[in-house]
């Protein structure tokens, strides 16, 4: 089959690799959609993805869609529509039975974090443990359910947050998670949102999901206190002490966006004297079905994707996903009708 594999930075081939075979609880799908996550990015463009460093050739990619080819068990018929959840979770932890995204040696689809790689699904198969296979709803395009992971990250963003019905919210960083972020705020009833970036292209597109106030930082900033709930989705300390200003006392702030390992300078006095609660989000838990429901029956959705480009390009896809003023969501297509 043909993949695309990271050999180091800026490195990226496409090359013949082994067809996979399933076992009896594994599940072969053809690839459709992959779409490009930011550690694709850090992967492609730095060779690594913070600690974590492509040591051996490395297929990219857990945003996915595609169509089973083959199931052992006779469950899932030849061409049915899924996606996946792509992680396997490692082991439970006292504490933590109901939170099995935190459970150490887990491992994702297309990461470095362990050797070998685990490898991802940029490629026109990808064999799968039947219990990552999530079948799509009945109307879902495989376009829009490539949208279903990175929905779910900022779904559990909004569930760590404790819910945003009824509430002023926040996103800060109009990048693909932000914007999935704000479009899922919107869905799940927040009064009124308001997006920010330091760039206006992002802000256009937040405006397209129907988000109410945009603000271009360096030029506008949020009122103090008058948010309750943030979403940040940058990572950036500048950004995470917007956030601490903007939100009222005793607001919150559901940290999803990944920062760079190290300390990192913020405004912890103000966070404190406000009783400001600063949660970590770190993937999800369960929420891939609950993006599902949304991308099957929300539409403004599709306006996160701004790029689709063939699997033949994926150089130069890499290189427009960079580019945070022209693209929201690239979307691969993974050598269609071969």
């Amino acid at each position: 089959m043909k993949a695309l594999v990271i050999h180091g930075k800026q490195d990226l081939r496409e090359q013949q690799w082994k067809t996979p075979e399933p076992k009896g609880d594994e599940v072969r799908v053809r690839i459709a959609w992959a779409g490009i996550c930011g550690s694709d990015l850090h992967y492609y463009h730095e060779g690594a993805n913070g600690a974590f460093v492509v040591r051996e050739p490395l297929i990219p990619g857990h945003e996915l869609s595609g169509t089973v080819d083959f199931d052992p068990s006779g469950e899932l018929a030849p061409g049915t529509p899924v996606t996946f959840h792509p992680a396997t979770f490692g082991e439970c932890q006292p504490g933590l039975e109901a939170l099995p995204h935190l459970w150490p040696k887990g491992a994702y689809l297309g990461s470095a974090s362990i050797m070998p790689h685990t490898q991802g699904g940029m490629s026109e198969y990808l064999i799968a443990k039947r219990g990552m296979i999530r079948r799509l709803p009945e109307n879902l395009s495989l376009r829009r359910a490539a949208l279903a992971e990175p929905l779910a990250v900022a779904l559990h963003g909004i569930n760590v947050a404790g819910g945003v019905e009824g509430k002023r919210v926040l996103v800060c960083g109009s990048g693909p998670i932000g914007l999935l972020a704000a479009a899922a705020a919107l869905a799940k009833g927040a009064s009124e949102v308001t997006a920010t970036d330091v760039v206006e292209g992002p802000l256009k597109r937040a405006r397209t999901l129907g988000v109410q106030h945009t603000l271009l930082i360096g030029e506008q900033t949020p009122e103090p206190e008058s948010f309750d709930v943030a979403l940040e989705c940058s990572g950036v300390p500048a950004s995470i002490d917007t956030a601490i200003r903007a939100v009222r006392r005793a607001g919150v702030i559901a940290q999803i966006g990944m920062m760079g390992a190290g300390p990192q300078p913020l405004e912890l006095a103000l966070l404190i004297s406000k009783e400001i609660q600063l949660r970590g989000c770190f993937r999800f838990n369960d929420e891939v079905d609950d993006a599902l429901k949304l991308l099957n029956s929300d539409p403004r959705f599709d306006h996160v994707i701004t790029h689709e480009i063939s699997a033949d390009n994926a150089v130069e896809a890499f290189k427009i996903a960079k580019n945070a003023q022209v693209s929201g969501k690239v979307l691969i297509q993974i050598w269609p009708g071969e």
